[in-house]
């Protein structure tokens, strides 16, 4: 069984709206001009994160099934004209990346993931396992037009980011909730949607979250 502490939450729920008005209200959270070719992802994860830091000792996990995919089918709308600016934009780093960079921030070590079913499963044990006295999840997804059609993206943009502290590294007042994973048979899994909606309603779980794991979310 492996089981961290959550020492804080963030969440960020964008729904539908479009990214132009995500960087206009997301903009004066970042140093100045740096947001000019930030994705929406890399905004909306950058927002979650400011609210807790990752520090230079710890361990950040970054999950996300679909990525910024608005940002290609910009590049790919802008056609046949081939904007440059929407192609340097559709071919940048990732979101978490973004943040990094754009903040100059230092961490010890950093798991970028992609899947489906599997992926919360894999982002909780990873930072469940790391040797690092805190680590952080974080990820999200970008909601997408004609790639939404085509099920190659999300329905709705968010992101979230989650602090795991282990038992001996936070004092009782430092605690807002608990992540337990262990060894199932049961079948099943939670898409990151699901998951950001646990999340960001503050919600109980108890049950199969893909790869063979059981997970159980409580709050204080």
């Amino acid at each position: 069984m492996l089981e961290r502490s959550i020492q804080a939450v963030a969440t960020y729920d964008a729904g539908a709206e479009a990214p132009a008005l995500t960087r206009d209200r997301l903009k004066g959270r970042f140093p100045p001009g740096s947001t000019r070719r930030m994705t929406q992802l890399g905004l909306l994860v950058g927002a979650t994160l400011e609210d807790l830091p990752p520090g230079e000792a710890d361990t950040l996990v970054y999950a996300s099934s679909r990525g910024e995919t608005r940002a290609l089918e910009a590049y790919l709308d802008s056609f046949p004209g081939a904007s440059p600016t929407l192609f340097q934009t559709s071919i940048h780093p990732s979101s978490i990346q973004q943040d990094l960079v754009v903040r100059q921030r230092r961490v010890a070590e950093v798991f970028p993931l992609a899947g489906g079913d599997a992926l919360v499963a894999q982002a909780l044990a990873v930072a469940l396992v790391a040797p690092a006295a805190r680590s952080l999840v974080c990820g999200g997804e970008e909601r997408g037009t004609w790639l939404h059609d085509l099920g190659l993206s999300s329905d709705r943009s968010f992101a979230f980011a989650l602090a795991l502290v282990r038992a001996d590294a936070a004092g009782p007042a430092a605690v807002i909730g608990r992540v337990r994973l262990e060894r199932t048979a049961e079948g099943g899994g939670l898409g990151l949607g699901a998951w950001f909606d646990l999340l960001h309603g503050r919600q109980k779980f108890a049950g199969a979250v893909g790869a063979g794991w059981r997970l159980d979310l409580s709050w204080c």
